[in-house]
């Protein structure tokens, strides 16, 4: 059930939102709103040790975001792919 409501939104998260849907992100503002919400009921739902190690694995992935571009490691999604489908494979070739 859908209940009508009105909020009041800081010029910032507005603009913010604003962009998100005219990018294409979302639908609606409204949309926007509920997936802030359903992220925060989801760490709700963490215990202490899972949101601790969800926080750090956040802040890893901003450090190494921060890292200059010649410090990246290139990607090859199709050789990583295939990386992964051997060792799957010999996972289960072992347990068998």
């Amino acid at each position: 059930m859908n209940v009508k409501n009105t909020i009041t939104l800081s010029d910032r998260y507005l603009r913010y939102a604003e962009r998100l849907v005219e990018d294409g992100q979302f639908p609606s503002i409204e949309k926007v709103v509920e997936a802030g919400i359903d992220e925060l009921l989801r760490a709700d739902q963490l215990t202490p040790e899972q949101n601790d190690a969800v926080t750090r694995m956040g802040d890893e992935i901003r450090r190494r975001m921060e890292l200059p571009l010649d410090q990246w490691i290139p990607w090859d999604g199709e050789s990583m792919a295939e990386e992964i489908k051997a060792k799957l494979d010999e996972m289960h070739k072992n347990r068998g």
